[in-house]
């Protein structure tokens, strides 16, 4: 089968050698210009871009694909191109550009959608972080039809993945790519064979997965020490979650890593202590009073299990502890700011 590649990060590049290596004719890789990124600020090529050189592709990066937006040139350059391909289909995954009407039409057999949720839940830009935030206890890819909406075309494929109380986005989006590239190599040999029913998506379990902002990482201490562990997890590898620490003069930032729920005995200093107050500290981790109720004579805390200082490396509590101390008593600001 003839195939129109388009994404742009590692999600997309794992569905794009699994296409390769599927036997299909890959005639054009759409992907993102190159970004500056790292400390040097340099131009670096996208995750597709990087594979479709490794199997000698041809790529292009319009800046955009509206014939009558601010890219036009652009657009109709890549329009050329897309007709010159003559493809039977194309495959989008985590492209990063919203398609045309044009772009939809012109493959024979359309365009189809690799989505990292179990659809109509988690429509929209970050799918994977919002189902890990909102302690979803499973996920999954769906092969989707596109049409002009946000997410809402006809469902051909589906398989879920449980989300592990491990699980945290970065570790979910492997597993899900993997699984995503599975199920598209499987979804375009159903196809061939005529195998594919196209199903609506229901009109209810409807959700968005707005695209993460950098001001959600401040943690809030008052909010319940599984919801913050959700948001620790979710926020890994990006933004970050992050808590003000005020037991140094300067009111450090600390990026949180890896968190996990405990449960303690309530004793009175416990009971008593304020949300963001430090109420044990071992190599296990910090452990942070939050905005928990006691109950059942114990009360959930978060334990921070794994720390980032500005300027330093993630390093687990324990090794961290070394050359940074810290005493029971001493607080985090209730709702740290963004991060600078």
């Amino acid at each position: 089968m003839r195939v129109i590649f388009a994404g742009t990060p590692a999600f997309a590049a794992a569905s794009l050698d699994a296409l390769v290596q599927a036997g299909h004719e890959v005639v054009l890789v759409l992907t993102q210009p190159d970004r500056p990124a790292g400390r040097g600020m340099r131009l670096q090529p996208s995750a597709v871009k990087t594979r479709a050189l490794a199997h000698g592709l041809a790529i292009a990066q319009p800046q955009g694909l509206r014939l009558d937006g601010r890219y036009s040139d652009d657009a109709a350059a890549a329009r050329a191109r897309i007709d010159a391909a003559q493809a039977d289909v194309m495959v989008v995954a985590a492209y990063g550009l919203i398609l045309p009407q044009w772009v939809l039409d012109m493959p024979r057999l359309g365009c189809l959608n690799v989505h990292a949720s179990l659809l109509p839940r988690w429509r929209g830009a970050a799918p994977i972080h919002r189902a890990v935030e909102a302690g979803d206890t499973e996920t999954g890819i769906t092969i989707m039809q596109m049409d002009a909406g946000l997410d809402t075309g006809d469902m051909l494929l589906q398989a879920a993945l449980p989300i592990a109380p491990h699980h945290d986005t970065a570790t979910l989006h492997d597993a899900l790519a993997s699984l995503g590239a599975t199920l598209l190599v499987d979804a375009l040999r159903r196809q061939l064979a005529g195998e594919l029913v196209p199903t609506v998506q229901p009109t209810e379990g409807v959700t968005y997965a707005h695209k993460i902002e950098k001001q959600e990482a401040a943690i809030d201490w008052t909010q319940p020490a599984d919801a913050l562990r959700r948001q620790v997890k979710a926020f890994n590898p990006f933004p970050g979650a992050t808590g003000q620490w005020l037991g140094s003069p300067s009111g450090e930032l600390l990026k949180i890593w890896d968190a996990e729920t405990v449960h303690l005995p309530v004793t009175g200093a416990l009971s008593h202590a304020l949300a963001g107050t430090v109420v044990g500290v071992s190599d296990q981790g910090l452990d942070i009073r939050c905005g928990d109720t006691p109950a059942d004579g114990q009360l959930s805390v978060l334990r921070l299990t794994v720390l980032q200082r500005a300027g330093g490396k993630r390093l687990p509590v324990a090794v961290l502890l070394n050359g940074f101390t810290v005493h029971i008593g001493e607080t985090f600001l209730v709702s740290a700011g963004e991060p600078s």
